[in-house]
Parts: C-alpha cells; structure tokens; sequence
C-alpha cells in the first residue's frame, strides 16, 4: 500500500468518525430544542394566565387529560385533583368578590349570582379567552374527537389552573387571576338571574304599593300559534305591556319593561 491510499483510507476512516460523532450528539441537540421549546410554550402560557409559576410541573399537570397518561393508575398526575381544589378555590374567591360588590343582596340573590358564575360553561368561558384549548395534553385520540374532548373539557382546565396557581402562588395569585377574568362577568350576568316578575313585586312592596295586577289587553293569530298582549298596573304609574307567546311570558315582557322604565335595580346591581 503506498502513501497516497494510506492518506485516502486515513480521511475515509476520519469522515466515518466525525458522521458517527454527528450522528451521536443528535439526539443531545434535540432534546435541548425540545427543552428550550418547552420552556417557550410554558412562557407563553404564564404570559397569558398572567402568573409565573415556580413551579413549571403544576402547570404541566393542570393541563393533562388523564387520557395522555402512561397507565390510568397515576390518575393523580392528570388535572383531576387540580380542578377539585380550584373548583372550591373559586367559589371562595367569587363569594367574597359577590359579598363585596353587592351589599344589599340577601343571601338568595348571592347564591344565583354565584351559581351562575362558577358553572362550567362561565369557567369554560374564560378558558376560551385565555386561548387555553390547544394547550391541553391528550392522548391517542383521532382529530374529530381530540377537538370535541378539548371542548368538553375546558371547564374543567380553567378550575385545575386555578388550583395549580393556588398551589404555587398561594390564594392572593389565585384571586388575582380569578378577579382578572370574573370580575366584568359578575357585573353583567350573561343570564337573568331572577324573574322580573318577583323584582318587581319586590320593588313595588318596598314602596308600599300593592302588588302588580297584570291583564290581558288582546289575543291575536292561530290557536295553535297564539299571541297575549299583557298590561301591568301599579297606582300612581303608567301601565307598561308586554307580548309573549303565552300570557306569563308576556306578563314577564311587560314586568321588564315597568322594571327598565322605573330604573328599577331590582338584581343587577346588588
């Protein structure tokens, strides 16, 4: 063999040597780009829940459906513990913001409101706003259901990171990101939260009337498809008429529209 072929198999044997070293470090560089992804992901998740966590694993945790675990015996690490403690770290949080912002309302009134607001399609609302659906960690599940299992269990997402910031930030970082995100839906229900028939019996005792007297002014269309045109009476006021599909649906119509005319607080605002 002379030089020159001992020269080539020595650059020949040198290339294989640095394609296996390249070949080595592969998956050390991609796990740190998996790393450095990762950490991004969670960064703009903080940014738009508005709380950096300490702990990076509870956030991890509050969005993993028990469907992308290992084994189902670790139920433990998916969001399910998560969501029952902020289930009840949200009604606490909601209850004081209710007890605060409405001072006249009873104790009836403070129960509606707080239903209303800590049910799961309010919480699944606010997930929605925060952009927290893709996020969710699922497991071998087609496209089609994926999507409709994200749906389904926004609700749920939003209590378990309330929980994983109670968790990591204690209860003042938790009312601060229940507060960001219920504070305009307590003030403006997003649903009638009693009838205007009984808020405006209600008014009207207060004022030491008698109570509302409703009469039907007229009947119109089919039998099957009829029409009431209602009048409500109070002394001392204009009447104000209602139209529904039925007369209690138009003595509610001509409730709300007493109720709007006479400024009448009634259960908007406390």
């Amino acid at each position: 063999m002379n030089d020159e072929t001992a020269d080539i198999r020595i650059l020949s044997s040198s290339g294989d040597a640095g394609h296996q070293l390249e070949t080595a470090s592969e998956p050390a560089a991609k796990k740190k780009r998996s790393k450095i992804s990762a950490k991004a992901a969670t960064a703009a998740i903080e940014a738009r829940i508005g709380h950096k966590f300490a702990d990076a694993t509870l956030l991890a945790t509050a969005f993993t459906h028990v469907s992308a675990l290992k084994s189902t015996r670790k139920r433990g690490d998916s969001y399910q513990r998560m969501e029952f403690l902020g289930d009840h770290v949200l009604g606490l949080i909601v209850s004081d913001m209710l007890y605060r912002a409405f001072p006249n309302a009873d104790e009836g009134e403070l129960s509606k409101r707080l239903a209303d607001l800590v049910r799961k399609e309010s919480c699944a609302d606010v997930a929605k706003s925060l952009g927290l659906v893709d996020d969710i960690k699922l497991g071998a599940v087609g496209a089609g259901a994926g999507a409709r299992l994200r749906k389904s269990v926004l609700g749920d997402i939003c209590e378990a990171v309330i929980g994983a910031v109670f968790l990591d930030g204690g209860y003042s970082a938790a009312a601060q990101f229940v507060e960001r995100n219920w504070t305009e839906r307590m003030r403006k229900p997003r649903r009638p939260l009693r009838d205007p028939k009984t808020v405006l019996q209600e008014w009207a005792q207060g004022k030491g009337l008698p109570t509302p007297v409703y009469r039907e002014i007229e009947r119109t269309g089919p039998h099957h498809d009829p029409q009431f045109r209602v009048a409500v009476d109070l002394p001392g006021l204009a009447p104000a008429e209602g139209v529904g599909g039925s007369k209690r649906a138009a003595e509610k119509v001509a409730a709300s529209v007493m109720i709007a005319r006479e400024g009448v607080g009634g259960s908007n605002d406390g």
